[in-house]
């Protein structure tokens, strides 16, 4: 008998060790009041939460336990934390958003023809032109507006409610909490900057496993999420990816990872990485900007995008190609 309760109490602290709740109080930062209904969540997963009526929020991270927490609220600048304590209650602080009001009364301005038109523009290039972009419908497409830059060759786009999609190729629904989006006409690039959360996976509610499985598939090889995640676990080569450096010499991952404590992976080296992927030419390029310290990038697929800029196919996705980090090849 005391060998089963000790047993038990060995299980109890090993489960408690390893569990990682995360506690905090979400407030605006210009008069210190609590926000009730932020939304506190690791980006890119189905992992999240609400802030109560007192600003207040628990969520169990263990799964993605380090991972940024992102933390965004209706009216407010999303915010991102990197490096904070999983030990002791948060307190996080959101800017309010100034220009909303003034960018509405702006774009009320503009005719139906204009609208329409931007409609599809940022469609094509938020979602993106591909089967999986062209597959996504935006349920909230009139919390969205416009205004044009004053030589009209900068399209700003603003959601005055985070941003709802259906993925109809991939089977995901998902919250998209967009921060910037800027397109320019002359060069036709764009820039845009926000956090996804996925609120649920319609393989549980559709019979057709099979199409989403194989649109998944597809999306997934050859991506970011699957570089980073062979990185990772040093099996570039038998995943079909094959580094090389300007001098078209070929790297191994001792060559450009950093391993320090606490399992912690760095993406680090002094030049441009082209990325091939079942090709005898680049697909992909990597810049790391020397400016930054090591990229730091996860199991999961996850990396710092601040610390590195991705050029080429891996480039190409958009918000229409996301997958979930916990996303794994069946």
């Amino acid at each position: 008998m005391k060998r089963i309760v000790l047993f038990l109490l060995l299980v109890s602290h090993f489960q408690v060790g390893y569990t990682q709740i995360i506690k905090g109080t979400i407030l605006d930062k210009s008069n210190d009041l609590k926000i009730n209904f932020a939304s506190i969540y690791i980006n890119g997963t189905s992992v999240g939460t609400n802030s109560d009526q007192n600003g207040n929020f628990e969520l169990d991270v263990t799964k993605y336990g380090s991972l940024p927490l992102t933390i965004s609220a209706l009216g407010y600048n999303s915010v991102t934390l990197k490096d904070f304590s999983r030990e002791k209650p948060l307190e996080v602080y959101l800017t309010p958003k100034t220009f909303e009001l003034n960018e509405v009364f702006v774009v009320a301005k503009s005719t139906v023809k204009e609208r329409k038109a931007n409609l599809k523009l940022f469609r094509d290039q938020f979602l993106g032109s591909s089967y999986n972009g062209q597959n996504c419908v935006i349920m909230n497409e009139g919390d969205i507006t416009f205004k044009n830059g004053t030589s009209h060759d900068t399209l700003k786009t603003f959601a005055s409610k985070p941003i709802l999609i259906v993925n109809n190729a991939l089977g995901y629904k998902i919250t998209y909490y967009l921060d910037k989006f800027e397109y320019y006409r002359k060069s036709k690039s764009f820039l845009y900057k926000g956090s996804a959360i996925f609120n649920e996976d319609l393989t549980s509610e559709i019979t057709n496993k099979k199409f989403f499985e194989k649109r998944r598939k597809i999306a997934y090889l050859g991506s970011r999420s699957h570089f980073f995640v062979s990185l990772w676990a040093n099996k570039l080569k038998s995943n079909g990816f094959t580094i090389r450096n300007s001098e078209d010499q070929i790297l191994n991952y001792e060559d450009i990872v950093i391993e320090r404590s606490g399992f912690k992976k760095y993406l680090s080296y002094k030049g441009n990485l082209s990325i091939y992927y079942l090709s005898n030419s680049p697909n992909s390029l990597i810049e790391l900007f020397k400016t930054k310290d090591p990229v730091f990038f996860d199991s999961s697929g996850y990396f710092d995008g601040s610390g590195v800029k991705v050029i080429g196919q891996m480039a190409q996705q958009r918000i229409g190609d996301l997958l979930p980090y916990d996303y794994r090849l069946k």
